[in-house]
């Protein structure tokens, strides 16, 4: 399989960052929509492997869970889609390397968590609650169960557990990127979601189908998600500008950044 060298990945990213803040409203806002429901999908399919598994399985279920959640990340990135996680990693490095502007970053940030979230509700009404896929017998005890976990983390749990789990999200990304062929990419992606999801890291899309989910079915409410929301959030952006975006763009960029500013000065 050929692949990149890390110091290539960061160029792609940067180049991927800036296209990114380039692109036209209405193409952010379908490919973001795109994103949500793609994320939602690999989670339902995960809540309808593990829901009815015996309670003797242990964490083997969330390993199950795990090999299957992939399968969003995998269709985004093969198939075409925009998610926020990633592009908290993508956009600030474009940033550091002063390739767009900080209003750049956050307009797509605005724009691409609204349209991850429409994309997310659409999957967890109509396919969760209106299919009753996350509605019925166990299925509906374990997404209640799921959600309730995450809304019930304090503001401090929650936003460490954001961080960790877009490191790693960002790191799949990071790989996938580095990869030349389709093969590459799926395995460059599929072990690091595996390893946040089996973990149980909180990641913002994710959240946006599994707890509207479970508020359709009456167990959890508005509020009690949006107080997730913030840390959670927040934890993400840490996750993915600061320990990878900022770690890789000190070490591979950096310099090449300080060099370009010199010859504009000279």
């Amino acid at each position: 399989m050929a692949f990149l060298k890390p110091n290539q990945i960061a160029e792609a990213v940067i180049e991927a960052g800036a296209q990114k803040a380039k692109m036209p409203l209405v193409t952010m806002l379908v490919l973001g929509f795109l994103g949500g429901a793609f994320i939602s999908f690999g989670f339902l399919v995960d809540i309808r492997v593990i829901g009815n598994l015996p309670p003797e399985w242990g964490s083997l279920a969330n390993l199950l869970g795990g090999a299957v959640f992939p399968v969003g990340l995998m269709l985004i990135v093969l198939a075409g889609g925009e998610l926020i996680t990633g592009n908290m990693m993508s956009l600030p490095l474009a940033l550091y390397s002063r390739r767009i502007t900080f209003g750049d970053v956050a307009k797509n940030w605005f724009f691409i968590t609204i349209s991850n979230f429409a994309g997310a509700l659409f999957i967890a009404y109509f396919f969760g609650h209106v299919v009753g896929l996350t509605e019925t017998g166990y299925f509906l005890d374990k997404t209640v169960a799921i959600a309730q976990a995450k809304v019930e983390d304090p503001f401090g749990k929650a936003f460490v557990s954001a961080i960790g789990c877009n490191w790693l999200v960002c790191l799949a990304v990071w790989i996938s990127f580095g990869a030349q062929d389709v093969g590459g990419k799926i395995l460059g992606i599929w072990f690091p979601i595996m390893s946040f999801v089996a973990i149980g890291f909180q990641h913002i899309v994710a959240n946006m189908f599994v707890i509207p989910a479970a508020i359709f079915a009456g167990a959890v409410t508005w509020t009690e998600y949006f107080q997730n929301f913030v840390p959670v959030f927040l934890g993400n952006v840490v996750g993915g500008a600061l320990f990878v975006g900022f770690a890789y763009f000190v070490t591979y960029q950096k310099r090449n950044v300080q060099t370009s500013v010199l010859k504009k000065a000279s």
